[in-house]
């Protein structure tokens, strides 16, 4: 009587685990870091985009009561280290955040607008990098439009 095996027999099933086991403990953890790293610039640069988009709002939220506008600074000096939302007028930090470990920050040190949401000031860009991917953030000075682009 000949016998037709159908089915895998716990051996073949043990290795088809170790090989699967062994590929991920390799393979998984390099290809991880890498995208944590992409992940941070883009996350670190559409944070720094949304903190100039609100303070152009808060310059033209608050034009009855302040004419000196709102300006975002960079912190730290070289690769910068975090930023801040001011009050032109009273001096008064609004927000302020720091810039994750890894992700280096160069460019522009500060964003001003006016009470009718220009920039004013220099027109500079910053660019933001870690992991192999570079943002550049730039503001438009007559529109107060921000922009952030992939390089």
């Amino acid at each position: 009587m000949k016998r037709n095996a159908k089915a895998f027999t716990l051996v073949e099933l043990l290795i088809v685990v170790l090989i699967i086991s062994a590929f991920t403990f390799i393979a998984v953890p390099r290809m991880g870091m890498a995208s944590v790293f992409r992940g941070k610039s883009e996350t670190t640069a559409n944070n720094i985009a949304s903190a100039i988009r609100l303070c152009r709002t808060l310059a033209i939220d608050n034009a009855a009561f302040n004419q000196h506008g709102f300006s975002l600074n960079m912190t730290g000096t070289g690769s910068y280290t975090g930023f801040a939302i001011i009050n032109l007028q009273t001096g008064q930090t609004i927000k302020s955040e720091t810039i994750p470990q890894g992700v280096n920050c160069s460019g522009a040190d500060d964003f001003r607008f006016n009470a009718i949401g220009s920039r004013t000031g220099a027109i500079d860009n910053l660019t933001v990098s870690a992991g192999g991917k570079t943002f550049v953030i730039s503001v438009i000075s007559s529109t107060g439009m921000v922009k952030c682009t992939k390089q």
